[in-house]
């Protein structure tokens, strides 16, 4: 649908793509030595928090901390060690403001990977009625990311070469070859830079992170907030201290059982029907944007912009797979449907490159941390098909069954977990009895990230979790993005503990709101649009 390379396959691809599977699997760095058997000293007692006023130009977030405080926290990074290595977890806070306090708030915005330590100005600010007084609001940074230490790169060509990325998808098995030796590459380049740390950088590590943030905190229980990745932080967190929950909201669930290889099979299917879904809205504002009448006529323009971008890249950095980044964020949330339609038509339409050059910005070093802990966090959480045919096998079908526009990017996003010098899992345990307080889920039924499976899998699992859903919504990361009905009851629930009746299926519903409208037209009356792209740092994002 989206590219003439959708014609590549040649009959003798797949074969050659098994032989390359075999030998790149053959070169595979041997697995990191095991840490060694559990400690058997006793534990340190917890740690001691050391607030000052955050800096008001912080490296990893400029100006966005200002008014909040931060401190770090000293955690194993072993936890069967505790006595052993110590890494350095960065802490933000927001201060309750009511007379009386309800506790704190862990704040988690997902990745894996993703920064944390502006969210609780957001929270504080954002969250309506009197929830957001009543509680400390606790950003962090998770171990490996941005202002924890230490924080891990790899290879930074492989997300920017400091020109264009080649084409995503492979016209012949030579191009797939150049891409997993890219891979490869990133892989091996994490492995000579981190190879004791990785072993330490699962999701089960995480969750014993959080709970000696608790402990720092002088906290006998703890309420969270996590979306997208953050929900299967919260939900690992839960099942294994279940006596340490008290309140917890989970919005845009990951699926437990897919973690994490059959997840981005998911996304792929899900894309497609959600950018299918914005090609419609360009095309039935043709007047505006010029680029065809229906989702087909939309669908070759974007074709025929990836092809002249492979022809010619824009200042040669802008080629097709650049394209592609700024388009699946349009999967991911309607926040820039507008400004992202303009700049294709103007394109497409006008031969002008110009707002597509604005649109575009090359990786940041933050960008760069974020994805290599993307990486690190779920090619050790579970097992990975370590023979490269399974990889391109499944790509292939899914692409000549028409799922085309993730499909192949999202396959490179995650191809060096083929490659890993660590082996992955075992899986984290999910789920909780009846005892477990209420949970409460979140969740657009149109998500592409996060499918709508994944959230009726964690209400499966534990009990006492009621399901609240935004019916006909695609944005990911629901809460304070703009709907009134979600951010009470999300208030509600963190003011009194108040959840939705339990029912068949969803236990709650809201309308999501209509769509945007282009720039210049009358905007959709219900509820306030906001900007919430960057709550929900998410696997897949580009």
């Amino acid at each position: 649908m989206l590219t003439d390379a959708g014609k590549k396959a040649a009959a003798g691809t797949a074969a050659a793509a098994l032989t390359l599977g075999a030998a790149l699997a053959a070169a595979v760095p041997a697995p990191a030595a095991a840490a060694g058997r559990p400690g058997t000293g006793s534990a340190p007692g917890p740690a001691r928090l050391d607030w000052k006023p955050c800096p008001s130009d912080d490296p990893h977030h400029g100006g966005r901390l200002k008014g909040l405080e931060c401190a770090s926290i000293r955690v194993p990074l072993d936890h069967d060690r505790p006595r052993g290595e110590q890494i350095t977890l960065a802490l933000s806070r927001a201060r309750h403001t009511a007379s009386r306090s309800q506790g704190v708030v862990l704040l988690n915005r997902g990745g894996p990977g993703a920064n944390g330590r502006d969210l609780p100005a957001l929270f504080k600010r954002s969250l309506p009625g009197t929830a957001a007084a009543s509680y400390d609001w606790i950003g962090f940074d998770p171990r490996g990311v941005g202002a924890s230490e230490p924080s891990l790169t790899c290879d930074p060509s492989y997300l920017y070469p400091g020109r264009a990325r080649p084409d995503t998808v492979p016209a012949d098995a030579a191009e797939e070859l150049a891409w997993t030796a890219r891979a490869k590459a990133f892989a091996d380049d994490c492995a000579r830079k981190h190879r004791r740390l990785l072993p330490h950088m699962g999701t089960a590590d995480s969750a014993r992170d959080l709970d000696e943030i608790r402990k720092a905190l002088g906290e006998e229980k703890l309420n969270y907030f996590g979306y997208s990745y953050g929900t299967y932080l919260g939900a690992v967190y839960a099942t294994a201290f279940p006596g340490r929950v008290r309140r917890m909201v989970l919005d845009s669930v990951a699926r437990p059982s897919g973690v994490w290889y059959e997840n981005n099979l998911d996304q792929n299917i899900a894309f497609e029907k959600r950018i299918g879904v914005y090609f419609q809205w360009i095309a039935r504002h043709h007047r505006t944007y010029g680029l065809g009448k229906t989702r087909r006529a939309v669908a070759a323009a974007y074709a025929k912009a990836r092809s002249a971008l492979k022809a010619e890249p824009v200042d040669g950095r802008i080629g097709p797979a650049e394209l592609d980044d700024l388009f699946l964020a349009d999967g991911y949330g309607d926040h820039n449907w507008d400004a992202h339609a303009r700049a294709l038509a103007a394109y497409v339409v006008r031969r002008d490159p110009g707002p597509l050059r604005k649109a575009w910005t090359p990786p940041t070093p933050k960008r760069l941390n974020n994805y290599t802990m993307y990486t690190a966090v779920e090619c050790r959480d579970a097992a990975w098909p370590r023979d490269w045919s399974r990889w391109h096998a499944d790509a292939e079908r899914l692409y000549r069954q028409g799922y085309r526009f993730e499909t192949w990017s999202n396959t490179w996003y995650n191809a060096p977990c083929a490659f890993w010098a660590v082996p992955g899992g075992p899986r984290p345990e999910v789920g909780g009895s009846a005892s477990l307080p209420p949970i409460l889920l979140v969740h657009a039924t149109e998500d592409a990230a996060t499918p709508y499976a994944g959230a009726l899998e964690v209400h499966r699992r534990f009990p006492s979790s009621r399901l609240l859903v935004q019916a006909g919504g695609g944005n990911h990361g629901v809460s304070l993005s703009g709907d009134r009905c979600v951010d009470e009851a999300v208030a509600a629930y963190f003011d009194s503990g108040e959840i939705p009746e339990n029912r068949p299926g969803p236990d709650a519903r809201c309308e999501a709101p209509p769509p945007p409208e282009p720039s210049g037209t009358a905007k959709p009356a219900r509820g306030e649009r906001r900007n919430a792209g960057h709550l929900a740092g998410h696997p897949g994002t580009r």
